[in-house]
């Protein structure tokens, strides 16, 4: 087993580790979500020995049709987690946990859950994966909480936005401790991944997504000037950056796309993507009233994130933003 010679803090994080002989036997935690059901079948496509766990119900057969083992183990149980993978015995474990609502206006209220897995279920695995002798942790962080000086893309040196507001702020604080427990480990190579917001299918983002309807229903709005800069990627970037890491060096590495935008740049373009109108305006003080400080942060005070050390280390090429070069004449018409 290599040991991580990773550092915390806010130094570049990252060791050589050698790269392993495929096929490989991983776990993927959160198998079933946006990202892990789309990376599971990747993998097995690849050749990999897969075992997802997913909380049960339909996944279960979505991870079957795919060709992979599956655990209903429950993230928040130690010993469950442990069991789980110890019979996988895996080379990799995975982790693409997460707690989203089906509608994105209620993802703060849904943050709280969201943060208690990654604080609590990210710990299980974890633990489980070093005390196991697994070779490879890789976890799901984010890239759209990085502290950035105005005008420029957070790297992967950057921390975390701490201050945010609320159930904001805590899940910042939480995932930057769970980075710095994965990387700190002597017990395996840890890989932490920074995604981006994700687009395509599956997600919130799409023509047929939560997001288009709400645009189209004129219930999408410009907080503000929106100077905030959001960093997308396409969900099969996403897995195909998770593929690279299972055979790159421990550290972070951003994986977000070439167009970081203003909110008050992509919204419209978003609109226009999807046959919407044009999203309205609602100044600060309106939307605190209504909405809350915690959207009006992610309207005003988030900062895009660059992906230079992903393209050098990964061979990450993602597509371009597909609303981004959507003609501004279309909504004249």
């Amino acid at each position: 087993m290599a040991a991580s010679t990773n550092q915390c803090g806010s130094e570049l994080r990252a060791s050589v580790a050698p790269r392993r002989s495929f096929p490989m036997k991983i776990f993927v935690a959160g198998a079933t979500g946006a990202v892990g059901l789309p990376l599971v079948r990747q993998l097995c496509t690849l050749g990999h020995r897969v075992v997802g766990m997913t909380r049960g119900g339909t996944g279960v057969d979505r991870l079957r049709e795919l060709g992979a083992g599956v655990s209903t183990a429950d993230a928040f149980d130690r010993q469950a987690v442990r069991q789980a993978i110890a019979d996988a015995a895996p080379d990799a474990v995975i982790d693409q946990l997460t707690w989203l609502p089906a509608n994105p206006a209620d993802i703060i209220k849904a943050m709280p859950d969201d943060t208690r897995l990654h604080k609590e279920g990210g710990a299980n695995l974890l633990a489980a994966a070093e005390e196991l002798g697994v070779d490879r942790f890789i976890m799901q962080s984010r890239a759209f909480f990085l502290q950035a000086r105005p005008g420029q893309l957070g790297d992967e040196t950057a921390r975390f936005r701490d201050d945010a507001p609320g159930p904001v702020g805590e899940s910042a604080r939480v995932l930057e401790e769970y980075e710095d427990k994965v990387l700190a480990s002597n017990a395996l190579n840890g890989v932490v991944l920074r995604y981006g917001f994700f687009y395509g299918p599956g997600t919130w983002y799409r023509p047929g997504g939560a997001v288009a309807e709400q645009a189209r229903k004129g219930e999408a709005s410009i907080i503000g000037d929106g100077p905030a800069v959001w960093s997308f990627v396409h969900i099969d970037d996403a897995v195909a950056a998770t593929v690279a890491a299972l055979g790159t060096g421990s550290g972070i590495y951003n994986i977000v796309d070439d167009d970081p935008l203003s909110v008050s740049e992509w919204m419209p373009a978003f609109a226009r993507w999807v046959d919407a109108p044009a999203p309205a305006r609602i100044s600060v003080n309106d939307a605190l009233a209504v909405a809350g400080e915690e959207a009006v942060y992610y309207h005003t005070k988030l900062t895009g994130a660059s992906n230079a050390r992903a393209k050098a280390s990964l061979g990450f090429s993602p597509r371009r933003l597909l609303w981004a070069s959507i003609d501004k004449s279309k909504s004249d018409a």
